[in-house]
């Protein structure tokens, strides 16, 4: 889009440039040029009824019979931290900008699109995630579609199936494009950047709720169990937390796991194949992804912990928007730190629904509580690495894309207020304030192997290197 633009203002002589090119804002009428379609007045003035005047604007060049459409979606639909792993910068909206005809509008070619930030157009991490979102699927260039099929593929059920609600024609396009925007930036890293299909195989989540499956304490830690309607009776459920049937559910677990390896065929063919192999196998994955209410993201390695030797690193966000808040609240009072959590494999699938919780003296309990009621966390990893079932040694992994194996360990690095809540006896950390514990990463492990045990988060080099990345523009 930057070369057809280059190629228009060299075209444009100065003159042009003078009398042509009008920024058109809420106050200025542009509906008097005969070569303008009345139906963009109509649309963005749509847009500012329900958004806000600065949610659109637009620049005409008569000349060569285009508009651009730039609409500003606010980038505070998302945390912060998400918006830090993402590139995005709070202070600024997220710019979709859409090339029309001037004339012909939705009557003409569809729309070519850029997705920017003013002033981070070099790391802008959306560049790669959103600009063809605009076109659905088997299509590759926005230009292969007319304006009449974008709109029906776009917002037809099946296309936007994944989205919490579906937007309407009944206040134009552009209102349209600016609902579906804050439909999906949220979730945009559930999806394929090739193909725009969801990622079938988020191998992890079903790794961990086979552990919680397999455990002997299943009746106590799996949790929540999977609550999945029957394809052939949608009157009925074929799994609840009533009537739980652990022999049924693993077999279409496996059926999940066993079916991966198809997943470089298209979502349709896939699910095509779970059906055939197991007709419970695609409704249990469905509810594998969508009951896990944690924020993933998984770090590229060049921004990841090196000292934590492990490829499968992520960006861990499971406290609820309300216990975040109260987390900077008391971050501001009393400050914070880092500090380790382990707990057994069978654990995290509870633990990515339901967050951390205090298990001390409770049926949930697996280790014992001699330092009292709390989240019990550390400062050195090994301790944490032995709470995580596994014993502590050194194996640096190679570099595999996925988890493969079902013999895997977690543990996750947590911020923690240093209030004088936050009871220290030695090397182990109590706090008995769940509001005050909040994870910021999850690293994964196979075959037993497990990261640096000499690590100790109160280091200057180590602080410095958390929070580094935390604070990374680049990741």
């Amino acid at each position: 889009m930057e070369t057809k633009r280059q190629a228009w203002t060299e075209s444009q002589t100065n003159e042009d440039s003078d009398t042509e090119e009008n920024v058109c804002g809420i106050h200025e009428s542009c509906t008097t040029d005969l070569h303008h379609h009345p139906q963009l007045d109509i649309d963005t003035e749509a847009v500012r009824t329900l958004f806000s005047d600065s949610a659109v604007s637009f620049r005409k060049y008569a000349s060569i019979d285009g508009v651009d459409v730039d609409l500003n979606i606010n980038s505070n639909i998302l945390d912060e931290d998400v918006a830090r792993a993402w590139r995005i910068n709070p202070s600024e909206p997220i710019i979709v900008r859409l090339h029309f005809s001037l004339s012909q509008y939705l009557n003409g070619p569809a729309p070519s699109v850029e997705v920017f930030q003013p002033s981070n157009t070099d790391h802008f991490m959306f560049v790669s995630l959103l600009p063809q979102r605009v076109v659905v699927s088997e299509v590759k260039s926005s230009v292969q579609l007319s304006t009449k099929q974008l709109l029906e593929l776009l917002f037809s059920s099946q296309a936007i199936r994944h989205c919490k609600t579906t937007p309407t024609l009944q206040h134009g396009f552009l209102v349209q494009i600016m609902r579906y925007a804050e439909q999906r930036i949220p979730t945009l890293n559930e999806y394929c950047v090739v193909c725009d299909e969801r990622h079938v195989f988020q191998n992890v989540f079903s790794l961990l709720c086979l552990a919680a499956l397999l455990s002997s304490r299943k009746s106590l830690i799996f949790e929540p169990f999977p609550s999945v309607v029957d394809p052939y009776n949608p009157k009925t459920l074929a799994f609840s937390p009533k009537r739980k049937r652990y022999d049924r559910l693993q077999k279409a677990l496996d059926s999940v796991l066993l079916i991966r390896k198809m997943a470089q065929g298209p979502y349709s063919e896939i699910k095509k194949q779970m059906d055939k192999i197991d007709p419970l196998a695609y409704p249990l994955l469905q509810w594998i992804l969508a009951s896990n209410r944690s924020h993933i993201v998984k770090l590229p390695l060049n921004r990841q912990l090196k000292f934590m030797h492990t490829p499968h690193q992520f960006l861990l966000i499971s406290s609820t928007p309300s216990k975040e808040a109260c987390f900077q609240t008391a971050k501001k009072l009393y400050g914070s730190t880092f500090a380790f959590h382990g707990s057994h494999i069978e654990n995290w699938h509870s633990i990515l629904r339901n967050g951390l919780i205090n298990a001390s003296y409770t049926k949930l309990q697996l280790h014992g509580a001699a330092y009292g009621k709390g989240i019990y966390l550390s400062p050195i990893s090994s301790i944490s690495f032995g709470y995580s079932g596994k014993n502590a040694h050194l194996d640096l992994p190679g570099q595999p894309r996925f988890l493969e194996s079902r013999n895997l360990n977690c543990i996750a690095l947590c911020e923690v207020i240093t209030s004088k809540d936050l009871q220290k006896h030695g090397n182990i950390w109590v706090c008995p304030v769940p509001d005050h514990v909040c994870t910021r990463f999850l690293f994964v492990y196979e075959n037993g192997q497990v990261g640096n045990v000499h690590i100790n988060t109160q280091e200057a080099v180590i602080h410095r290197e958390i929070l580094q990345v935390i604070a990374s523009k680049l990741y």
